[in-house]
């Protein structure tokens, strides 16, 4: 099984950017389609965005399109979100998670393996 440590949040002012990044081990990423998901404070966890296996498929929430950007590195076994003109709604932790399902899916339910999450705070 994979284990998934997520880096990178932190407190930002709104409209800068911040890149999280997720660390892999004990399995290889390529073999996993991997999701972004973040949960605010008395909200339901949302999917952010997914990568299919090869990378050459993405998918974004509508309110993240054209600002977040999510890439992976399986060479490293690293999977990255960049998030640019970051709002005040983007406040919360963020969480990678990895599925062996055959697509993309954006519901939590069908990811298998989770990390502890990284908290990202966006203030005025």
């Amino acid at each position: 099984q994979v284990q998934l440590v997520e880096s990178g949040g932190g407190l930002v002012q709104a409209g800068d950017s911040l890149r999280l990044s997720c660390a892999a081990s004990g399995g290889t990423l390529s073999n996993y389609i991997m999701g972004w998901f973040r949960q605010a404070p008395g909200k339901e966890r949302e999917f952010v965005a997914g990568i299919s296996r090869s990378g050459t498929t993405t998918q974004y929430q509508d309110a993240v399109k054209g600002r977040f950007t999510i890439s992976r590195d399986d060479a490293k076994n690293m999977l990255y979100l960049e998030m640019d003109n970051l709002k005040l709604e983007d406040t919360a932790v963020y969480y990678c998670a990895a599925s062996i399902r055959a697509l993309i899916l954006n519901s939590a339910p069908y990811y298998l393996y989770w990390g502890q999450g990284t908290q990202t705070t966006v203030s005025s």
